[in-house]
């Protein structure tokens, strides 16, 4: 669905630009010099509107984040919250990300969290999920050695599905959960608001991590 353009977009997006990124492909293989640091990275792939990506910002001062979104009236949102709050070691950029190795240099980022991702539930999309096997060979090409794909999704069909993907590129999985909300995972984990509101319905979350 289209995003209505937000009011006074421009301006806001300006008056946020320390954390916004114009040109991702331009950063290939120099991210750590937008942070001037050399603390790792990590990257959520469809931030929304960025609860779960600044929080993890708050909690790990000693990593750094790129939140990438599509919907630009929706990245707004969280550009502006991160701009409130001073968060120095997040950065966002609005795309809609269909290649990682077009943005990144082999091992450039330490972990990639998907959260909530489009199920694209009919079978002849099923190569546009963002866990089909074309998209996490790339995100192994350029997570280092050790790192590591964090994935939350309430669509039981496409944690499914993304589990013989995982295990077909023989990825090793070190947590799993079908309900995250219920597991020994949840006292470390960090919401989205898609997350927030299906709990709240008492729908289970399912939840996977692996090292690539």
């Amino acid at each position: 669905m289209r995003q209505r353009k937000a009011k006074n977009m421009e301006e806001r997006l300006a008056a946020c630009s320390a954390y916004s990124i114009a040109d991702g492909q331009k950063m290939k293989g120099s991210w750590k010099s937008v942070f001037q640091n050399e603390n790792d990275i990590y990257m959520e792939l469809g931030c929304g509107k960025g609860q779960f990506v600044l929080k993890q910002a708050e909690l790990h001062p000693d990593r750094n984040y790129i939140a990438v979104e599509g919907q630009e009236s929706v990245v707004l949102q969280a550009l502006e919250k991160a701009a409130a709050a001073n968060i120095p070691n997040i950065r966002f950029l609005s795309a809609f990300m269909r290649d990682v190795t077009e943005y990144f240099e082999e091992g450039e980022l330490s972990g990639i969290y998907l959260n909530f991702s489009d199920p694209w539930p009919k079978e002849r999309h099923a190569k546009r999920r963002l866990t089909h096997s074309n998209f996490l060979k790339g995100y192994a090409r350029v997570v280092k050695d050790g790192g590591i794909l964090e994935f939350k999704t309430d669509n039981d069909s496409l944690f499914e599905f993304t589990i013989q993907e995982i295990k077909a590129n023989d990825y090793e999985i070190i947590e799993y959960s079908r309900d995250l909300h219920n597991s020994e995972f949840l006292s470390r984990h960090v919401t989205t608001e898609y997350e927030d509101k299906f709990n709240a319905l008492d729908k289970n979350i399912n939840f996977v991590k692996v090292i690539l």
